[in-house]
């Protein structure tokens, strides 16, 4: 918003300093400053040089003269960074009145400013010293750690030292030393001298500022903000920088505590802090909150802080996952909230309207006497004067201006307030009667669970904050656990979820704060034992739920593989990539079933996703495990490792309890030796590769195994070498392979290695022509033996079951090596393929989503469990909704007309009777 200012002619005396004429708005801004600031008057008339180089060259110009004098290591130190703040403050403050600089402008040359000046103190400091400009660093935080201080503002700094680099004199210690030259260097900044001063310097930020010395090592503050720091601290260093002294040394300590900021595990504890912090300033300046005389524009109720604390607990919330959110400035900070989604652009953009209107305001308030305030004159004719300045007619233009600023400012805060508040019936004391009345059912189970978790006997419910909040949710949680398919299991889950959290209030926060994950986290423990299970394992797999995108679709392969590698850019070594694709996938693996069960997702799609989250895994780690392979043995030349998914994997028809089906092979000449520093020949150098990659899919950690890894269907099963080069496996293939490894070849799909020479062998492989009766009997032999093998499990087997899945795959199988049509290692892509080309009929497509969908349903719904014959009525419904029946019994009978339509299938395909 801008305040733009009346002509006016210049005062006589103002235009006798200038050479020439001078622009309208820089005119009218000398003449309103000469009028109402007394401070900005009295530097026009000690500064007439630069008051005309402004007037001629224009304000970038003006700064630049002033920024060389304060640099002039020529001058005495003190009295030219006095007189460059002088320039400055008269150039920034005309610059602005004039509307020649937008606020960002203005704030970044008083901040450039500022970090020259207090560079050149603690570089004059240790020069006394005979020192060089290092071992001493200041971090600015507020403000100016974000290249916005205000006209007249404090800069809020942290001196830190390194005590292997600081020059000591005599018997000095390293500490003494420190504190000794940043001493030197406040004063030099802050004292005030005939000539003014430089900065007012605020040291009160460091750790514990009442006992601590002026500066810190560099171990010590490490120490601190990784162990004891506060909330506020968190908040405080979101804009902290390195500006003067050892800037090397500053950005690596700030790096080092990056963790300390930036947490990847949403920490609600920490909103709920700093809004108990705004709502206690909101209290503390009472007087300041009503709009009108007195009414405080950074502290006040709508004001300034409330812009910031906004931006700044969105940026927590999100900034730990989003390097992108990380920016220390509020106006950057809004735009890219607005960018990813998490403010909308509306909303957003009346706040950086706001913060730009107040920002102004304030420093007109500062510029007139270069006082600390911000408050608004209780003096009418104070009020008058900031008003003119601003372009207003008088007090009451202004005060009618703060309103419509801050109004908007107020409801955007007491919205993000109230969110993180939700209202909750309490549960009682003795929570017997109030269960008999609201959920019979629980009212003998719950009581002592109840009092259990309220004695604080879990770490995550020791503290009163994480008791109070859980207190809070209870009640929602009855409810869901009311609602599960087992009360009783349901109940066991939660304590078990409950005892396996750690210590410290987060987790309860996060749910205070978000009402709609307790309801996911009842529908999770009541419904569905994989999920529940991952989430004990690792609580912090909910934050991925808070994404705007949590419910949608995962994007396509390419994506998410691009996502995981730069989440893994960066990385260290082999186990760190581990670390970080084990939580990328678990993560997503956990909101692809979270979709599932809030209804938000389609199985078949789901199935997808997951096996296009095991590619994306195993591409990025086989670099990295190969990487560190090589470094041992080397590279084989013309040889790289090739990564087939069969199965389910390469069907792209996961389900949650998959495991990877995965054959190993290997370009090149299997005895071309490796050219490391200790050699091998290929075939044992891919072999080991290929065990390492294996380990790295599924060694178990304390966040379980990545992947269950299944190489049984590798040429010789158990019994054959683990990597094989293409041209044993094509001769394999050709004269010793079964018609049942020939089936399964055809979901075979490269997902890591060079594609193009296998898939021409899988090709040929199943483009051979076959006599169709002794493939027709080598299928039935096999379904036979299957069936004796592994015996149907209860009525809702749509796996084994006759007329369930695996019927249907051995009779597409059978009809893509009969024909060498179809070949596609989707099945619903084969199986459209077959019907267009008259093989197999058109009812078989619909049966088959429909058996796909159940068998991804179930799979999440009992793991590896056998599926009861009568499933639990929640269980029941949650099924029939997802899977698009009126109720159960719809679900039944359409599962049943499935299973014969492909009987019907079998029997037509194999001129037989019904499918075993």
């Amino acid at each position: 918003m801008a305040f733009p200012l009346p002509a006016a002619d210049l005062p006589p005396d103002v235009a006798a300093l200038l050479p020439g004429g001078c622009a309208a708005d820089l005119a009218a801004a000398m003449a309103a400053a000469w009028a109402e600031a007394p401070f900005l008057k009295g530097l026009m008339r000690g500064r007439p040089a630069t008051l005309a180089r402004l007037a001629t060259a224009g304000p970038q110009a003006a700064l630049a003269d002033a920024l060389a004098l304060a640099g002039d290591a020529a001058q005495p130190i003190m009295p030219r960074l006095r007189a460059a703040r002088r320039d400055v403050a008269l150039i920034t403050a005309l610059a602005d009145l004039a509307g020649l600089w937008s606020l960002e402008q203005v704030t970044a040359a008083l901040s450039d400013f500022t970090d020259l000046a207090i560079d050149a103190a603690i570089a004059a400091a240790l020069a006394e010293r005979g020192a060089a400009n290092q071992g001493l660093v200041a971090l600015a935080l507020g403000k100016l750690g974000s290249r916005e201080l205000n006209y007249s503002s404090d800069a809020d700094l942290i001196f830190i030292h390194d005590p292997a680099a600081i020059p000591c004199r005599g018997s000095e210690d390293p500490g003494e030393a420190a504190v000794r030259i940043a001493r030197r260097a406040v004063a030099i900044l802050n004292d005030l001298t005939p000539d003014g001063y430089v900065a007012r310097i605020d040291l009160r930020l460091r750790p514990s500022a009442e006992i601590t010395p002026m500066s810190i090592s560099v171990a010590a503050a490490e120490h601190y903000y990784q162990s004891e720091a506060l909330t506020w601290e968190r908040v405080a260093f979101i804009r902290a920088r390195a500006v003067g002294g050892d800037i090397a040394l500053g950005r690596a300590f700030l790096e080092q505590i990056r963790p300390f900021v930036w947490r990847r595990s949403l920490d609600y504890t920490a909103v709920r802090d700093i809004q108990s912090v705004s709502l206690r300033i909101r209290d503390h300046f009472e007087g300041g909150q009503a709009i009108g005389p007195g009414y405080d524009l950074k502290r006040g109720r709508g004001g300034i802080r409330e812009v910031e604390f906004f931006a700044q607990i969105n940026q927590l919330i999100w900034g730990g996952r989003d390097p992108a959110l990380r920016a220390p400035a509020t106006l950057d900070g809004l735009a890219a909230l607005a960018t990813a989604g998490h403010v909308s652009a509306a909303e957003a953009a009346s706040l950086a309207d706001a913060y730009r209107a107040l920002r102004t305001l304030e420093h007109r308030l500062q510029m007139r006497r270069d006082e600390q305030t911000h408050a608004i004159p209780r003096l009418a004719a104070d009020r008058h004067a900031v008003a003119r300045l601003c372009g207003l007619k008088d007090g009451a233009a202004l005060t009618s201006q703060i309103d419509r600023i801050t109004r908007p400012v107020a409801a955007a805060y007491d919205r993000l307030i109230r969110a993180a508040t939700p209202e909750a019936t309490p549960v009682p004391a003795d929570p017997r009667a109030w269960l008999k009345a609201n959920h019979p059912g629980l009212a003998k189970l719950l009581p002592p669970l109840i009092a259990s978790w309220r004695q604080g006997k879990y770490r995550a419910l020791k503290s009163e904050a994480a008791r109070g909040d859980f207190e809070i949710i209870l009640p929602a949680l009855i409810e869901r656990l009311a609602a599960a398919a087992d009360p009783r299991e349901a109940a066991t889950r939660l304590d078990g979820l409950l005892g396996s959290l750690p210590a410290g209030a987060q987790f309860m926060a996060l749910l205070r704060a978000n009402p709609r994950l307790v309801t996911l986290l009842g529908n999770l423990i009541g419904i569905t034992p994989v999920l529940a299970g991952a989430l004990a394992r690792d609580p912090a797999l909910f934050d991925v739920m808070l994404a705007p995108d949590a419910f949608a679709p995962l994007p396509d392969a390419h994506a998410l593989a691009a996502d995981l590698a730069s989440l893994c850019r960066g990385a260290d070594g082999v186990e760190e990539h581990l670390d970080r694709v084990r939580h990328w996938t678990a993560e997503r693996r956990f909101q692809l079933g979270a979709q599932l069960i809030e209804g938000h997702g389609d199985a078949l799609v789901v199935g997808r996703s997951l096996a296009d989250l095991a590619d994306a895994a195993i591409s990025l780690l086989l670099p990295v495990v190969a990487a560190d392979f090589a470094r041992a043995h080397g590279h084989v030349p013309g040889g790289e490792l090739i990564v087939l998914a069969l199965g389910r994997h390469g069907g792209r028809a996961m389900t949650h309890a998959s495991d990877l089906d995965l054959v190993f092979l290997f370009s090149g000449d299997h005895e071309t030796l490796s050219d490391g520093a200790k050699p091998l020949p290929a075939s044992q150098y891919f072999n080991r590769l290929a065990a390492r990659l294996v380990t790295a899919l599924s060694v178990p950690t304390a966040a379980g195994a990545l992947y269950e890894v299944d190489t049984r269907l590798r040429p010789w099963g158990a019994k054959g070498n683990l990597a094989l080069s293409l041209a044993s496996f094509a001769r394999y293939q050709r004269d010793e392979a079964e018609s049942w490894e020939h089936m399964a070849l055809t979901r075979a799909r490269v997902v890591a290695g060079p594609a193009a020479a296998a898939q021409a062998v899988i090709a040929d492989v199943l483009t051979r022509p076959r006599a169709e009766a002794a493939l027709r009997s080598a299928v039935l032999a096999m379904r036979a033996d299957m069936a004796a093998a592994k015996k149907q499990q209860g009525r809702f087997d749509v796996k084994l079951a006759s007329g369930g899945l695996v019927d249907l795959e051995f009779i597409v199988h059978f009809r893509q090596l009969a024909s060498g049509r179809g070949l596609h290692p989707e099945l619903p892509a084969a199986l459209a393929a077959l019907i267009a080309d008259g093989q197999l009929p058109a009812d078989l497509l619909a049966a088959h989503d429909l058996l796909a969908r159940t068998l991804i349903w179930l799979r999440l719904l009992f793991a590896g469990a056998k599926v009861p014959d009568a499933l639990p009525e929640p269980v029941a419904a949650i099924l029939a909704r997802a899977l698009g029946a009126a109720n159960f019994a719809a679900l039944t009978a359409q599962l049943a007309l499935a299973r014969e339509q492909v009987r019907v299938a079998w029997a037509a395909v194999f001129n037989t009777g019904d499918a075993p």
